[in-house]
């Protein structure tokens, strides 16, 4: 599970760092981000957080090349490989911090915003509520997205890669850590619904009254994509059962895809003034592209190192281990006519 959360770690912040350079506008002066950088923008520890712990995930990404079996005929790569995993648990730590102050900063952004009152937040010491609430959202809906990545690896490979105890307990893990994150989520809603919004001249229900931006998409995003799949993953019976633990860790990444799209879109569309109207965008076809160029690039990336990679290493043995196939249709007809 470790390697697969590598491979996609890397594919992600990969693609993430082109697609903001393509973003910029003129992505032959993306690298002005580094040279010239902005010191009192929070997008400026975004970017070299991201491009570091890129090159942390990079680093951690050879040890599962060199597990191909071709290279593991080359004895220095051995060699190379076994020093290498000496230093992983001091990458990963680095990589931790890295992600943890990328993803705060980003929430941070939003929270700061002044003339945004729908996403600014009163400060926790010297940091904004919704700092937190970036990490521990990103750190409860991690286990689940890498569980739901597995299982469908699993459904197109048409193979056993991990034991049912792992999924389980990647399932205990987002249940917890989302459980703690819905109660820090009702509390800062609360919180802003009735002190920092009125206290801004701003009450709370306005931001609700513009369409498509009702108060369903604030129960759906804390109830139905928050506590139901927590309560659904904290439960161990329904935890066991295949079909209810897939089915709740996709409710937890559509609720993290959903908190995100609330805090950028609904943020920027909303009318802070008397004189502004709603904002509506429609993306061009150039940057449909460019989200499709990366998902795809990602899909490879993935296919080609499951295929030339021993990513999963329990793989041969749970399948030596696996319960034979049901017969067929085709097949239960032959044996019953006796002309198997």
């Amino acid at each position: 599970m470790i390697n697969s959360a590598v491979i996609i770690g890397l594919t992600a912040y990969s693609g993430a760092v082109l697609v903001l350079a393509i973003d910029v506008g003129q992505p032959l002066r993306a690298w002005f981000t580094f040279w010239y950088p902005n010191v009192h923008s929070m997008l400026t520890e975004v970017t070299f957080c991201i491009t570091c712990y890129l090159i942390v995930l990079a680093i951690e990404y050879v040890p599962i090349v060199l597990k191909n079996r071709k290279l593991k005929e080359v004895p220095s790569f051995l060699v190379f490989e076994f020093h290498l995993h000496k230093l992983i648990y001091v990458l990963a730590g680095v990589g931790t911090l890295l992600s943890f102050f990328h993803q705060g900063s980003l929430g941070g952004l939003y929270g700061v915003l002044r003339g945004r009152p729908f996403a600014f937040r009163e400060g926790l010491a010297i940091w904004p509520s919704t700092f937190f609430l970036f990490i521990l959202s990103a750190a409860a809906v991690g286990p689940s997205f890498v569980l739901l990545t597995t299982w469908m690896v699993e459904k197109v490979s048409k193979k056993r890669l991990v034991r049912p105890q792992v999924l389980q307990l990647l399932g205990r893990i987002s249940g917890l850590l989302l459980g703690v994150y819905v109660l820090a989520k009702t509390v800062d809603t609360l919180v802003w619904i009735n002190r920092t919004s009125p206290e801004a001249g701003f009450p709370a229900a306005g931001f609700y009254g513009w369409r498509p931006f009702g108060t369903w998409i604030l129960l759906a995003e804390i109830v139905l994509f928050g506590l139901v799949p927590a309560v659904i993953l904290l439960a161990p019976k329904l935890r066991q059962r295949r079909g209810w633990l897939v089915s709740a860790a996709a409710l937890a990444c559509c609720g993290i895809t959903l908190n995100r799209f609330v805090q950028t879109v609904q943020t920027l569309a909303l009318p802070t003034l008397p004189f502004d109207k709603f904002l509506s965008y429609t993306p061009s076809w150039q940057e449909v592209g460019t989200f499709v160029m990366v998902v795809a690039y990602a899909v490879l990336v993935y296919s080609f190192s499951f295929r030339y990679c021993n990513v999963f290493p329990e793989e041969r043995e749970l399948m030596r281990t696996a319960p034979p196939a049901p017969p067929r249709e085709e097949e239960k007809e032959l044996v019953l006519t006796g002309s198997y």
